[in-house]
Formats: structure tokens, sequence, C-alpha cells
């Protein structure tokens, strides 16, 4: 069995959720975020773009439902005994599937949580769920109760996150070693991913927001790969995936001569981020992270040219994406605890001028002081 943690591990993870469905009058869960799935019984799949559902009661027996595909990997990547197959076919109902294997685990007539915000569970398929379960039980939107026990990661998985930052470390010598004039940006990512994966690293789950000069305003990956220029500014935000907990990292390389402009970009990106690791405290909130950004970047001169949000949690994701919640936002009431992993981003995008410029890094939050897992350059990248 291909399984990342310990039993015991999987059980404490299981029992925390029924302890919090309780805790909320719940009688069950309905589960249908792959991370959830992963992180309560080590259940690792790409499957999740077709119709499957777990099912967490509060006195802790749990099953699943997934298709023929996945049947032998479900064996094989998790702690799960009760497994349960839906058959592809035509006008399949997969949803009276999961209410049938809901009536065998008692849930007919509860109150039963359901998990809405998962990115297989389409519009389609919720509908499809709700439909099945009208009349056979009480359902609510119950999608924080897994992702806030997430939040805070055991010793085991800060493991893996310190060794995704070494990872993250890896392509950041990779990118700053092959961006130079001429240098093809699709290269330099690929050479990037290949640092990962010899590292024995997962594929990040999302793709890398990288560009080149014009490119370097846009903060979402785009296709359709240019060239490095002789003066230019390339932008890298990119992530390192182990046993799927990520770790990102966030900056700009200037080939030729950099301008005064990038000089104090980047001078207020690093006091920015200063300020946010230093705020990133135990006991603190995300709200006061945003606002140690804010207000050094206000300082800065660059307070017009923030945006709305200068980061996000991490830990173990699926795609299409490596960002988790919560994120760094305005009075964010979210609080720090130690165990908690976050990505700070500091970004500044000027279209007036075409200039844009960024850092940031991922930390483990600590009793103390919070610890770096990769490190941005403290120094403009200048190649």
């Amino acid at each position: 069995m291909a399984l990342h943690f310990s039993r015991d591990e999987y059980k404490r993870r299981q029992a925390a959720s029924c302890r919090a469905m309780i805790k909320l009058g719940l009688d069950g869960l309905l589960i249908f975020r792959q991370e959830s799935m992963y992180y309560l019984t080590g259940y690792d799949t790409g499957g999740y773009s077709m119709f499957q559902g777990m099912y967490l009661n509060a006195d802790g027996r749990i099953a699943l439902l997934t298709r023929t595909a996945d049947r032998i990997q479900s064996r094989m990547t998790s702690v799960l005994k009760d497994i349960r197959i839906w058959y592809d076919r035509e006008g399949a109902n997969p949803a009276l599937d999961l209410r049938a294997m809901m009536a065998d685990l008692g849930a007919a007539g509860k109150r039963v949580g359901i998990e809405y915000h998962a990115y297989g569970f389409t519009a389609e398929r919720g509908r499809m769920v709700d439909a099945a379960l009208e009349g056979f039980c009480r359902t609510e939107n119950a999608t924080d109760l897994v992702r806030l026990l997430r939040l805070v990661k055991s010793p085991a998985e800060l493991k893996y996150v310190r060794r995704a930052g070494e990872l993250s470390d890896d392509a950041l010598a990779v990118a700053n070693r092959m961006c130079v004039p001429g240098a093809h940006t699709g290269a330099i990512y690929g050479e990037m991913i290949a640092a990962i994966m010899r590292g024995d690293g997962d594929p990040p789950a999302s793709r890398f927001p990288i560009g080149a000069g014009e490119e370097a305003m846009m903060v979402r990956y785009h296709t359709g790969h240019g060239h490095v220029g002789k003066n230019d500014n390339c932008v890298f935000e990119f992530a390192a995936a182990y046993r799927h907990y990520h770790t990102a990292l966030m900056h700009n390389v200037i080939t030729g001569k950099p301008s005064k402009r990038h000089a104090d970009m980047f001078k207020a990106c690093r006091l920015a981020l200063d300020a946010c690791e230093d705020t990133l405290r135990a006991g603190k909130t995300v709200g006061d992270v945003y606002a140690a950004h804010a207000k050094s970047m206000t300082k800065s001169g660059f307070g017009k040219s923030i945006l709305a949000a200068c980061g996000y949690t991490l830990g173990a994701t699926y795609p299409p994406s490596w960002m988790d919640w919560p994120m760094f936002w305005k009075d964010n009431p979210q609080v720090i605890a130690p165990g908690m992993v976050f990505f700070m981003h500091m970004i500044l995008l000027d279209d007036r001028t075409g200039v844009s410029m960024s850092l940031g890094e991922t930390a483990i939050v600590t009793k103390g002081k919070c610890e770096p897992v990769n490190h941005a350059p403290r120094e403009l990248v200048v190649n």
C-alpha cells in the first residue's frame, strides 16, 4: 500500500472530523474534495474529474463511491475498506448509488453536511445529489469542516512541506541560471519542472505564471511562450510539491541594466515581505498580515499599485490550483496558529509604465518567528 502517513494519523484525522461534525450537530459528512479524501484516508487519484463521493458517519464508519477505473487505485493508496463502484453507462445517475451507500451507513432521516466547494463537484453534479437526497435526509453546507482541520499541519506533514521547500529552491536556481537574453521561457519552465521531478517531487497542482517583456504583467499562465530580451523583466511564480504538499515562490529576473523603477519596486517588495513575515505569528489574524503588506507598500509609495490579496495558505492540493484557503485580504478574521503554512507574495503591477515586480516565499507558523521553507532572493537578480 502506498500510504504516506501512519494508520494512526489517519485515525486521528477521521476522529477529529467526527468530533467537528458532532459539535455542529451533524450525523455525517458527504465529501467531494479530493484534498479531503487524501487527508482523511490517503486516497490519491486524479479521477475526481468524474463523479465520486465519500461518506463519513459521525460514528467513524467511512465509505467511498467511485468508478471502475479507480477500484484498484483506491485500495492501493488508502486505508479504506468499504469501497463501492458505480458503473459508467448511458443515463447513469451515480447520486442514486451514493444515496444507497449512505443508507447502508444509517444516513436516512439524519442531518448530513455536504462539501459543496470541490473542483470535481460541478453544479450539474450538485443538483443531481440534491435531488437524490431530497426527502432522504436533511442536508446543509459543510464545505469548511475538513478544510479547517487541514489548516494546522502535523509534524509528519511539515516534513513534506520542508522537502517541497527544498525542491522549490532547486527550481529557483534553475530560473536564475537560465533566464538570460535569448532563452525560451518554455524551456526554462521545462527545466524547472525537471528539477522538481528529479528530486522525487510531484507536478505542481497549477501551471506556472512565467513571462518576459509585456507578459511580465500577467499573473496567470497563458499559452504561447516567448524569448527573453536583452533588456528585459521576467516574472516567475511557481511551486514545488512533495506528496502533494506545496510550497510556492515568486520573483523577477532582470536582464541588461535594471531601471531605477525596477530597483525601487524591488525594495518595496522586499520590505513588505519582511513586514509580512514579522507579522505571521500565532495569535495574529490573516487580515493583520495583509494590513502589514499594505502599510509597508504605502510607506514605500506604491499603495495604489497593490493587489487586493497578498497570499494564501498552502497544503496538499490537487489541480487545478495549489492555492488553499484562507487568503491574505483586508480584515480576514482567521486566527493564525502554529503549524499553518502560508505563501506571501508581494506583487506590484504598473500598467502605466509596463513595469512589474514581485517577491514571495512560503513559511511555517511556529510559536515564535515564522520559519521560511524556501528563500526568495533579497537582492534583485540581474543577468
